[in-house]
C-alpha cells in the first residue's frame, strides 16, 4: 500500500537540504513492485524497532520494511496559483499526494536571504495556505459553474446529486476566497465523500516542519512556539535542524548514526519522527509476516479486514481468504519463540471479519 507526503515551503527555508536528507539511503527498488521512479520522488524506509526484534528472535535472511514516498515539490512563491514560480506544475504535483509536509524557516541567518526579506513563520504559513486555498477555489469554481446544467438534468440521480452539492460547494467557495484551507472548514463526513473527487490539496493533512539551527535544537524557540500556537496540535508540529539531519543522512552505519545523535543530544532523527508521524497521520499501521526467509512490515489501513489485509500481499490472498493465524508482536517479545506462545494460547484462529491490529503477526491460509 502506497503512501506519499509532498514537501512544500518557501524558497531557502531548508525544504531541499531535508528532502535530500531523507533520500540519501533510499530503499532497494527490487523489494518494491514499481520500476522507474520521477527524480523528484524519493523512497525511505519506516523505521519500526518492532521489526528489528521480531528478526531478532525469528532470525531471517532478509528483512523487509514498510516504505513511503517523499515528494518534492519545488517553486512555490506568492503567486503559484496564477502559475508564478512553475507553480502550475507543482501544484499539480502536490494534488497527486497523500498528505503534506510544509517546512517552515525558523532560524535566522543573514546569508540565507529569505524571499521575504524577514523571517516570519507564521507570514510564511499564510503565503503558502493562500496559494494553495486558490488553487483549490480555481477547482471548486469550474465545479461550481457546472452545477446548473446539471441541476437540470433529465436523469434524476444526476440532478438530485448536484442539488445536494450545492451548498457544499457555496460553503467551500467563500472558505477558499478567503485564503483559508478546506481542512480548517467544519464539513461533516458526507460533505467530504461529495467532494472527494475534487481531490482538494488543502483538504489534505498537513505535518508543520519546522527547521531551526543546529544550537537552537531542543531549545526554546520563539518562532516553533507561534506555530504551534497556531496549529493547535503539537502531534503536527515537528522540530528538526536540517544541517544536522544532512548529516546524519551521510554516515554509513547506525552505530555511526547512533554515536553522532549522542554527541548532539538527541535520541532519534528527527526525519525518523516526521516519517513516523506521517504514516500515523493518515491512519496507517502495520502487520509483520515472519519466518526464516523474510521479515515484513505490510502497510495497511486502519479499520481494514483479515481479507483486506491478505490483499494487500496479492489479490489471490483476498479471493481465496480461509483464515488467518494471528498473534501479536508483543506476545512473541514476552515469549521469545512461537512454540512458546502456541503453548500460552496466544496464537489464534481469525476469520474474516476480524479487524488487523498495528503489531499483528500473521500467517494466512488461502486457497484459489
Amino acid at each position: 500500500m502506497g503512501l506519499n507526503c509532498g514537501i512544500v515551503g518557501l524558497p531557502n527555508v531548508g525544504k531541499s537540504t531535508i528532502f535530500k536528507a531523507l533520500t540519501s539511503a533510499p530503499a532497494e527498488a527490487e523489494n518494491y513492485p514499481f520500476c522507474t521512479i520521477e527524480p523528484n520522488v524519493g523512497i525511505v524506509n519506516v523505521k519500526d524497532k518492532r521489526m528489528e526484534e521480531i528478526s531478532s528472535l525469528i532470525v531471517p535472511q532478509k528483512k523487509i520494511p514498510a516504505v513511503m514516498e517523499f515528494v518534492d515539490i519545488a517553486g512555490l512563491v506568492k503567486g503559484a496559483s496564477k502559475g508564478e514560480g512553475l507553480g502550475n506544475q507543482f501544484l499539480g504535483h502536490i494534488r497527486q499526494v497523500d498528505a503534506i509536509a510544509h517546512v517552515v524557516r525558523c532560524f535566522e541567518d543573514s546569508d540565507i536571504i529569505h524571499v521575504n526579506g524577514v523571517v516570519d513563520p507564521l507570514v510564511d504559513i499564510e503565503t503558502i495556505d493562500v496559494e494553495l486555498a486558490l488553487a483549490d477555489l480555481e477547482v471548486v469554481e469550474k465545479k461550481f459553474s457546472n452545477l446548473p446544467k446539471l441541476m437540470k438534468s433529465h436523469d434524476k440521480k444526476v440532478s438530485g446529486l448536484a442539488k445536494a452539492l450545492l451548498p457544499t460547494l457555496e460553503k467551500l467557495k467563500e472558505h477558499l476566497e478567503n485564503g483559508k484551507p478546506a481542512r480548517s472548514l467544519d464539513l461533516d463526513s458526507q460533505e467530504k465523500k461529495d467532494i472527494k473527487d475534487l481531490n482538494l490539496i488543502t483538504l489534505k493533512k498537513m505535518i508543520y516542519v519546522c527547521n531551526v539551527k543546529e544550537e537552537e535544537l531542543g531549545q526554546s524557540n520563539p518562532h516553533v512556539e507561534s506555530i504551534k500556537k497556531y496549529v493547535g496540535d503539537d502531534n503536527r508540529v515537528i522540530e528538526i535542524c536540517g544541517k544536522i539531519e544532512s548529516e546524519i543522512s551521510v554516515l554509513e552505519s547506525d552505530e555511526e548514526k547512533q554515536e553522532f545523535m549522542e554527541a548532539v543530544g538527541i535520541e532519534e532523527s528527527g526525519l525518523d519522527v516526521l516519517i513516523r508521524k506521517a504514516y500515523h497521520m493518515l491512519g496507517l499501521r502495520t502487520y509483520f509476516t515472519a519466518g526464516e526467509k523474510e521479515v515484513r512490515a505490510w502497510t495497511f489501513k486502519d479499520g481494514m479486514t483479515a481479507p483486506e489485509g491478505a490483499g494487500i500481499i496479492h489479490t489471490d490472498f483476498q479471493r481465496g481468504f480461509i483464515k488467518a493465524e494471528v498473534y501479536h508482536c508483543e506476545d512473541l517479545f514476552q515469549f521469545k519463540t512461537e512454540p512458546k506462545l502456541k503453548e500460552a494460547g496466544k496464537l489464534r484462529i481469525e476469520g474474516k471479519e476480524y479487524l488487523l491490529k498495528d503489531g499483528d503477526v500473521i500467517h494466512f491460509r488461502f486457497n484459489v
